[in-house]
């Protein structure tokens, strides 16, 4: 181990480093190197990643091998992976895919399931882990990902706002391992170079809805996010464009707490009289749930959805099941997933080292149903 008195190796110097300790002793842990040359794990990852990039050694699950060679990074007496031929002859492996989402009960399951699909269809495995919307939650997850499984790439829809979630980004940025985000953006660095993403065009579809309900004749068209959702400031922005394009007049711009807030009954009535005030006849409101809750105080005071308050909202996870069932503008969840592992893929497949960060946009769709009619 490098004493604290001797210069630390220079990058090149340490995978030349690892490189001759592997050749030395055949079977050695990424720990191992890590202590030994005084560097962290995910440092002696990116190493093994880089090695590979070059054609020097061959990635497998777990760590490296050289070319011919024993394990990098399993336990001494491991039996080396098995690999699956291809057609020409030559090897391949099954990649491993590690996945972290804020939630698997709501709106996520159908990426997952995109996700799945394009994985089975490569031969690749996915490892599923569910966060909790925050930043150090997922930091945790996406570390047993990378140090304990040992995946070849990540797919991640991270919390990038507040210190913790700036870290974060920076932290995914340096990974040892190719990452593209889910449903999230981010840029980095003095430039604000992008990382890699796949995204709904939120921004679109909540224009989507706002033209709909401009074309049904209303004039006074407001929109209702809630505080928490990192989906709101996109479908805000949409709804604010549309309506000063088709020159709509002023309405309720709440940004309000959700359903399971204690002050969520209030904050109903707020929206409604607010509506009334202003002669607002149609809300662009998300997500779903809240949307539903809003439909049924409607009813409770006597207001008719879509006779006095035409209704479109965001997500369309439950919105059928209200009633009336809503409008509903519809991520493309299932084709996100799909075009983010496509995207991964990809990313391991090309071995060029300036490959361009690509930002793919996929177009959501606006379901019309009776609450707007």
């Amino acid at each position: 181990m490098t004493g604290t008195g001797s210069p630390a190796p220079l990058p090149d110097e340490r995978r030349a480093q690892v490189v001759e300790l592997l050749r030395q002793r055949g079977v050695v842990r990424v720990t191992d190197l890590a202590e030994e040359l005084d560097v962290s794990a995910i440092t002696i990852r990116r190493d093994i990643a880089l090695l590979a990039s070059q054609g020097v050694i061959r990635r497998v699950r777990g760590g490296a091998v050289l070319h011919g060679g024993a394990l990098v990074g399993e336990p001494e007496g491991a039996a080396p992976p098995q690999p699956v031929p291809e057609e020409n002859g030559g090897e391949a492996r099954r990649l491993t895919i590690g996945m972290v989402v804020p939630s698997l009960d709501y709106y996520w399951p159908d990426v997952i399931r995109g996700v799945r699909q394009a994985a089975a269809a490569a031969g690749a495995r996915i490892v599923l882990r569910g966060a909790s919307y925050q930043a150090a939650d997922e930091r945790r997850q996406l570390s047993w990902l990378v140090e304990f499984v040992g995946v070849d790439g990540l797919l991640v829809a991270p919390t990038t706002t507040g210190d913790d979630g700036e870290e974060l980004v920076r932290w995914l940025r340096q990974a040892p391992v190719p990452v593209v985000l889910v449903e999230r953006a981010a840029t980095i660095g003095p430039y604000q170079e992008a990382m890699e993403s796949v995204v709904s065009d939120h921004a679109l579809g909540a224009a989507m809805a706002v033209r709909h309900l401009a074309a049904l004749g209303h004039r006074r068209i407001g929109v209702i996010t809630t505080e928490q959702s990192p989906t709101a400031p996109h479908v805000r922005r949409g709804w604010r464009q549309a309506s000063e394009e088709l020159g709509l007049e002023g309405a309720p711009d709440l940004t309000v707490v959700d359903r399971r807030d204690p002050g969520w009954t209030a904050a109903l009535d707020q929206i409604l009289d607010a509506c009334l005030a202003t002669g607002t006849t149609a809300l662009l409101v998300h997500p779903d749930p809240e949307a539903i809750g809003l439909v049924e105080r409607c009813q409770e005071r006597g207001l008719r959805v879509p006779g006095d308050l035409g209704v479109v909202t965001y997500d369309d996870e439950v919105a059928e099941l209200c009633d009336p069932p809503l409008s509903a503008v519809r991520p493309p969840k299932a084709a996100i997933g799909r075009a983010a592992f496509a995207l991964l893929a990809a990313r391991l497949a090309d071995r060029d080292p300036h490959r361009p960060a690509h930002r793919v946009v996929v177009e959501p769709r606006l379901i019309v149903r009776s609450s707007s009619a």
